[in-house]
């Protein structure tokens, strides 16, 4: 399969999520999402945090950019739900800071086979050199530990640790919706050289395992927007699974006559 029916399926992908528009999530909380993208941009802590990141360790389309945008989503996501809690604003301002540096640092280890277990380990390393609380150490750590689906689970120490944890884990799961039609499978794509009958062939199979997150997700605001960004990537991705049929058609079709 070419370049160009690679970048056809991309184009068509990109099209398809600018016609269905952002999920609300992004309406909804917009002064939130400024909130957590300024303290991502100005805070020390979180600056230090990211200098430990290295791409080569995390694996394609699980980058910096994706580590990012989940710091900043899970930051959201937790001043909502803390607001919904009556926490006190100080306490939420630091606890953005911990949801975001588990944010930074949860895939610093994708690559690796078990990659959740290899990644809290390395970042129990890391937060030796940074200046918070060992309870607030042990919390990410422990979140990090916590941010793949379909694994059991380890219990929280509190519910702070578990506002935390579930706030990381419900943003590192938004990404399955449009970003991942959008942007990771096709970097993926690019890194590996997939042909195309191979990513058809598996296709459907993975939706539905995509469509299994939406009963996962463990915070309020999670289950309350998690489906949402579930359901138009799986727009999406039957848009991009017709098209790679209709491509697979004429090239069989050209090859027989």
């Amino acid at each position: 399969m070419s370049n160009f029916d690679y970048s056809r399926l991309k184009q068509k992908a990109l099209r398809t999520a600018e016609r269905l528009g952002d999920p609300s999530f992004y309406t909804d909380n917009r002064n939130e999402l400024q909130t957590a993208h300024e303290m991502l941009r100005t805070n020390s802590i979180l600056r230090k945090c990211r200098s430990y990141l290295d791409e080569s360790f995390m694996g394609i389309g699980h980058g910096l950019a994706h580590s990012e945008v989940v710091a900043k989503e899970a930051g959201a996501i937790l001043q909502v739900e803390s607001r919904l809690s009556d926490l006190d604003s100080k306490l939420v301002q630091e606890l953005i800071v911990y949801v975001q540096i588990a944010g930074l640092l949860h895939d610093i280890r994708r690559k690796e086979k078990d990659h959740t277990v290899r990644g809290s380990d390395e970042a129990r390393r890391i937060l030796e050199n940074i200046r918070i609380g060992s309870n607030y150490k042990r919390y990410i750590v422990n979140a990090i530990r916590n941010h793949e689906a379909f694994k059991e689970v380890i219990e929280s120490e509190d519910e702070i640790a578990k506002l935390i944890s579930d706030s990381l884990y419900d943003a590192d799961k938004f990404r399955w919706g449009p970003d991942n039609f959008t942007t990771t499978v096709w970097l993926i794509l690019d890194s590996a050289k997939t042909p195309v009958e191979i990513l058809c062939r598996d296709f459907i199979e993975n939706l539905r395992y995509i469509e299994r997150i939406k009963d996962t997700f463990r915070t309020g605001t999670g289950k309350r927007y998690g489906p949402e960004f579930i359901d138009m990537g799986i727009k999406i991705g039957n848009v991009i699974y017709e098209e790679m049929t209709s491509i697979l058609k004429r090239k069989d079709e050209s090859l027989k006559s």
